[in-house]
């Protein structure tokens, strides 16, 4: 099975190296030069255009930083969709838009042409080792068709249903994400100005009802000083922007999200776009003159989770 992929950026490169890691006959896109040499290097095929990835692959990734690129990559003249062939797979793995992936997959499938969703959730450092989970829109048959490639690059997959509904359960996890990495900011602030051990106020935290998978992860860079969670601050108000879009086409009316997304946009103000979105919590070290450091965490991410082929849940 031949595979081209557009888009290697934090979580796309370590993807297309999954697959490469896989042994699949890989060929890749990217503005990035200096990434395609790396990836040529590792004994990756490079397309020079769009049109040359299509006709040459069976199935068609990107991963994609925006609404903005996944429309270039996409529409015609030059997209895609100009080009793609009867039962070729388009699958679109980054967190986007919802109404325009929809329109996205109806041209692919105009030309009678599979087209998935499958954004991926559970951070960089578990795309990097094949564990993440992947959420997946589409037919059923599709999925199916799919799953042999799916099941390299995550652990637990999950076909959610029609296309597009793997895109609102994405920024729905992104979003609660969100929520939890703000007020850990605050519960840091508390449990430091308390005189806590934050060692131990960690493992409380862990092994207690106020756990979750933000604090497990991002505290630890937090707590290192780094904040290196391989996730930026404009990516973090692109997809709490994306809940909200969801919301308003709904009539609902949202309270915690319009707050969390101005501390989000504070925090890219003071640090700036591309700094990482953990480091959301600095804006209260740096309010009340203090910091959040403690001995033996680690300066970024590791899974040490042992790969398995991944599974339908």
């Amino acid at each position: 099975m031949k595979i081209g992929f557009i888009g290697l950026g934090n979580v796309g490169g370590k993807l297309a190296s999954n697959l490469l890691n896989n042994n699949f006959d890989l060929m890749v896109f990217d503005k990035n030069h200096e990434i395609l040499d790396q990836f040529k290097k590792r004994g990756s095929k490079i397309a020079t255009s769009i049109e040359e990835l299509v006709k040459k692959n069976d199935i068609l990734i990107t991963c994609l930083p925006s609404p903005e690129a996944c429309k270039d990559v996409i529409e015609p003249p030059m997209g895609i969709a100009e080009c793609i062939n009867e039962n070729q797979i388009w699958m679109e793995m980054s967190t986007t838009d919802e109404d325009q992936l929809k329109k996205h997959a109806s041209l692919i499938e105009s030309k009678n042409a599979i087209a998935l969703e499958a954004p991926v959730s559970g951070g960089c450092h578990r795309a990097a080792t094949g564990n993440i989970s992947i959420f997946v829109g589409g037919k059923r048959e599709g999925f199916e068709k799919a799953l042999p490639v799916l099941s390299c690059l995550g652990r637990r997959i999950l076909h959610v249903g029609d296309f597009g509904s793997a895109s609102i359960l994405k920024v729905i996890t992104n979003y609660l994400a969100t929520v939890h990495l703000v007020s850990l900011g605050e519960a840091w602030t508390v449990a430091k100005k308390s005189g806590l051990d934050l060692n131990k106020a960690f493992k409380g935290i862990a092994a207690s009802s106020g756990n979750s998978f933000v604090h497990e992860t991002e505290s630890q860079v937090i707590l290192n000083g780094s904040y290196n969670i391989n996730f930026t601050m404009d990516l973090v108000e692109k997809d709490v922007g994306l809940f909200e879009n969801v919301a308003k086409k709904l009539g609902i009316d949202l309270e915690i999200s319009p707050l969390v997304l101005s501390i989000i946009k504070d925090a890219k103000d003071k640090y700036g776009s591309r700094a990482w979105s953990s480091m959301v919590v600095k804006r209260l070290e740096d309010k009340y003159e203090t910091d959040f450091r403690a001995p033996g965490f680690p300066e970024e991410l590791v899974d040490e989770e042992e790969k398995v082929i991944g599974y339908e849940i």
